[in-house]
């Protein structure tokens, strides 16, 4: 992909993006990725470490891995869906299992789903929509 042609979805939107995922490698992928674009980056490595950086940093969007340690990712984003100050925040679950866990991501609150290894333009698109979008509406 050519990063020259990459213009950052700053100007209009929340600057704060976190990435949960319990591999630091998916994590400082993901890091570089965001950072290049413009925007701030948190990172969580288990779910409970995602709900309580939440709600901490009150981010944009997160990109929320299915299968992580201690609260996987389904159970992260249904306890940040019921924190009221929360509830508007974009979620789009990621997982290695394909398709398979899109519609329990779905069921839980996620707003999209990618499957692992994503495709960085598919990703850029996501991000592109749902940011730009008004805020989502509680469910």
């Amino acid at each position: 992909m050519d990063d020259t042609a990459i213009e950052p979805l700053m100007d209009a939107h929340p600057t704060v993006i976190m990435v949960a995922d319990d591999y630091e490698v998916i994590r400082q992928l993901c890091r570089t990725w965001l950072e290049i674009r413009g925007y701030t980056v948190v990172e969580a490595e288990n779910g409970e470490e995602a709900v309580e950086l939440a709600q901490r940093e009150c981010p944009a969007l997160i990109l929320m891995d299915v299968s992580m340690p201690l609260l996987d990712g389904l159970a992260a984003t249904r306890r940040i869906r019921e924190i009221k100050e929360l509830c508007d925040v974009w979620i789009v679950a990621i997982s290695g299992m394909g398709t398979g866990h899109r519609q329990a991501a779905l069921m839980a609150g996620c707003d999209e789903f990618l499957t692992k290894p994503f495709d960085f333009p598919q990703l850029e698109r996501v991000l592109g929509q749902l940011l730009s979008s008004p805020p989502r509406t509680t469910r």
